[in-house]
This record gives structure tokens, C-alpha cells and sequence, in this order.
């Protein structure tokens, strides 16, 4: 199994550099090696894509989905099942829900609920929220 980092996610989603994203492609789409991908690296990805490339929040969140439930990808300390309900929930939300979505798949996949935060929106990921 190796790990994959940001800047591989990145170059295999948006296609350039062209010969960095075949690079990509070749290991990422390579259903013999094994992957595995941490939330951190896609919570950076989300940013990158939105910042510097100006993809829209529903065409990033369906590109994470898309690499998530690849069979040779493993995510990192989460259920793959979890984090891909959260971003599907996450779709139809304002604002930037992508990070909120991915903090509570954590939470849930650590068994760690209710969430304890400020934002009363994270209830509507359908998580127990508490206000500290």
C-alpha cells in the first residue's frame, strides 16, 4: 500500500501538468496497487481545487467521491461509507461545507458524539451536536 499526497490528488483531478497527472493516473487508476489517502490530504485537495483552479463546491465534492469509492483507494482512520454520506449531504449545503463534512466523518468513525462545537449547523450532517 502507498500513501497518496495532495499534490497527486490534485494533478490526477484537474490534469496538469499533463505529464504529472499521467504519472498520477498511472498508480491512481492502477487497480493492482493499493492506495491509501488521508482526510487531511483531501481536505487540502478541496482547497486547492477551490482556491487556485476555481472548481465549484459540487464539482469538487463529486471529484472526492469519485477517487473515495475507487476499490483500490483506502481512507486513513475513516470509514470510506461515512465521509462519502457526509460529502453527498454536503452537496446541497451554502457556503464552504466540505471541512465540516469531513470533521464529522472523523467524529463518527472515532465513535465521538455527540460533536462538541459553536456551529449548530453540524446537526445537519444528522450528528448529535453539543454546545460546550
Amino acid at each position: 500500500m502507498i500513501g497518496v499526497d495532495t499534490s497527486v490528488l490534485v494533478r490526477y483531478l484537474v490534469g496538469t501538468p499533463t505529464d504529472q497527472a499521467a504519472r498520477a493516473a498511472a498508480i491512481i487508476d492502477d487497480d493492482e496497487v493499493e492506495l491509501a489517502a488521508s482526510i487531511v490530504a483531501l481536505a487540502e485537495c478541496a482547497h486547492v481545487l477551490r482556491s487556485q483552479y476555481a472548481v465549484e463546491g459540487r464539482d469538487i465534492i463529486d471529484s472526492l467521491i469519485g477517487f473515495i469509492q475507487r476499490e483500490n483507494v483506502n481512507m486513513l482512520g475513516l470509514r470510506a461509507d461515512v465521509l462519502v454520506e457526509m460529502l453527498v449531504r454536503a452537496r446541497s449545503m451554502p457556503g464552504r461545507p466540505i471541512p465540516d463534512a469531513m470533521i464529522v466523518a472523523a467524529s463518527v468513525a472515532a465513535n465521538a458524539l455527540p460533536l462538541a462545537t459553536f456551529d449548530k449547523g453540524q446537526a445537519r450532517y444528522g450528528i448529535s451536536v453539543k454546545e460546550p
